[in-house]
Parts: structure tokens; C-alpha cells; sequence
């Protein structure tokens, strides 16, 4: 019965520790520009952040945000503590993306830690976010 309990035990914490594992973040309006860019205050880019980041821009309906959000969570994990991923519901938040003219989504904000972000958009595969991530964002590939 105590092997049992202890067997249980390990299953249940090894869920618990790898459920630690980043994944993507939410953000809205508040928070994009708390975390990212407060693009009221600021005429002239300022990123707010102390790690590089990929901003999604997204909704709940499209196709093709669905398609990459599984590449998007890959390489949170991957490059945890290095970069962070943020999305934008972007019928929840029409503020934000008025503010980057994003017209059409899946779109991609690299936000290198010091310097200019870029632009991306479509259902990037993820040989070409790693690309970004290494040369935009500076980030050594994995």
C-alpha cells in the first residue's frame, strides 16, 4: 500500500513540475502595454520588457492562428528563460492592433531587447521563427 502511495505520489509531482514549463501569455490592452509597449505615452519605441519577445496577434476563429499556436508553445518551452511569447486576441483588443496596423492575422511583433521590433505575418512554419529568434531577437538556435 505505502509503495502505492509513494508511486502516486512521484506521478502526481513530476505532472505538477512539468506543467512549470512556460508557455504562452495572455495579454490585453493593459498588460501589452505595461509588458511590451505603451504606445499612449510613448511617441518613440520603448520596449518595456527585460527579455526579447514574439507578440501574437490572433483570434479564436482563424485557421491559420491555430495552425502555429502548437509552434509558438514548442519554442516557449525550448527557449524558456530567454524569450518570452505573448499573444493578443485581437478582437479583444482592437486598441493594440490598430496601433502595429495589423490588418491581417496570424501577425508577428519580434521585439528584440534593445533595438527596432519587426513585422511578420501568415502561418509561419518553424524554421522561420527560428530564424527570427536568431536573428532578430539574437538568440542563439537550439
Amino acid at each position: 500500500m505505502i509503495n502505492k502511495i509513494i508511486l502516486l505520489s512521484i506521478v502526481f509531482l513530476g505532472i505538477g513540475l512539468s506543467s512549470n514549463a512556460q508557455k504562452t501569455i495572455y495579454l490585453n490592452e493593459s498588460t501589452f502595454k505595461e509588458k511590451v509597449f505603451d504606445y499612449e505615452k510613448n511617441k518613440e519605441w520603448k520596449f518595456e520588457g527585460d527579455k526579447p519577445v514574439i507578440v501574437d496577434f490572433y483570434a479564436d476563429w482563424c485557421g491559420p492562428c491555430k495552425r502555429v499556436a502548437p509552434t509558438l508553445d514548442e519554442l516557449a518551452k525550448e527557449y524558456e528563460g530567454e524569450l518570452v511569447i505573448y499573444k493578443v486576441n485581437t478582437d479583444k483588443n482592437p486598441n493594440v492592433s490598430r496601433a502595429f496596423g495589423i490588418s491581417g492575422i496570424p501577425a508577428f511583433l519580434f521585439v528584440p531587447k534593445t533595438g527596432t521590433p519587426s513585422m511578420a505575418s501568415g502561418a509561419l512554419p518553424k524554421e522561420t521563427f527560428v530564424r527570427a529568434i536568431t536573428e532578430i531577437l539574437k538568440i542563439p538556435a537550439k
